[in-house]
């Protein structure tokens, strides 16, 4: 899957939130090695039509076209695969990357929060997962998971029960639809600063990790070639994560 020449196309990928931080950085990466990418978005139509045009010239032989839909919205969700395959194709690889992260305890969480969390970490990744399954039935599901899956601190209470459900789920998405179809995902940590901190937050979080440093994007990026190249692996997870979740 990774050498897009074995294809009588390139290859397409779409990739949810992809028009910024983590996102936008994968999508630069595998237009770099021959892919084109469905840029999704929800909010962030700017920076994703600005890619898409100077991925357009960039990479002339391959194709970017931006698709919004509101993964809190189930239709808008339902539909989003269907409209890349009408576009572009059907994709040989999803990462469901899109992700929202506010901090609240258990005793904070109201219903209306909860079901936002679970529905854009993990209600939105399944429903894509399935129209995949439906529509595509082979290729490759990166899941974005958190090195938080590894502990029960509650200061992202649904944020982390999401997240690890949708470690759960890509497991079970490899035992069932294995070997046409490969699940892995890819577990973070003190990757980007969030928004409003610097680097100096992170090098701060840092000094209780193993590797004393944060990773930044590339670690990712790294991990994400090795899942492509590697097409033994599936139901794995890739902490990348300087051993914080040790």
């Amino acid at each position: 899957m990774e050498n897009a020449a074995i294809h009588s196309r390139p290859p397409v990928a779409l990739i949810t939130g992809a028009a910024q931080r983590l996102g936008k950085a994968m999508t630069e990466h595998l237009a770099r090695r021959g892919w084109s990418v469905a840029v999704h978005y929800n909010t962030s139509g700017g920076p994703a039509e600005d890619l898409v045009s100077r991925l357009a010239m960039e990479f002339p032989e391959q194709h970017f076209t931006a698709f919004r839909a509101n993964l809190t919205n189930d239709r808008e969700t339902d539909g989003l695969l269907t409209e890349v395959i009408r576009k572009m194709g059907k994709p040989e690889l999803l990462i469901n990357n899109a992700s929202v992260f506010d901090p609240k305890k258990i005793s904070d969480t109201g219903n209306a929060f909860f079901d936002f969390q679970m529905t854009v970490n993990l209600k939105a990744p399944f429903i894509l997962t399935r129209e995949y399954i439906r529509h595509c039935g082979q290729g490759m599901i990166v899941n974005m998971t958190d090195t938080r899956i590894t502990s029960n601190r509650e200061n992202y209470a649904a944020y982390t029960l999401a997240k690890k459900s949708l470690w759960e789920l890509t497991k079970m998405t490899a035992a069932a639809y294995g070997p046409a179809l490969r699940a892995n995902a890819i577990a973070p940590g003190l990757t980007l600063a969030p928004a409003g901190k610097g680097e100096e937050y992170l090098r701060t979080l840092a000094a209780a990790i193993p590797m004393k440093r944060p990773g930044g994007i590339q670690p990712i990026l790294d991990a994400l070639d090795y899942l492509l190249k590697n097409d033994y692996l599936t139901g794995e997870l890739l902490f990348c994560d300087g051993g914080q979740h040790l």
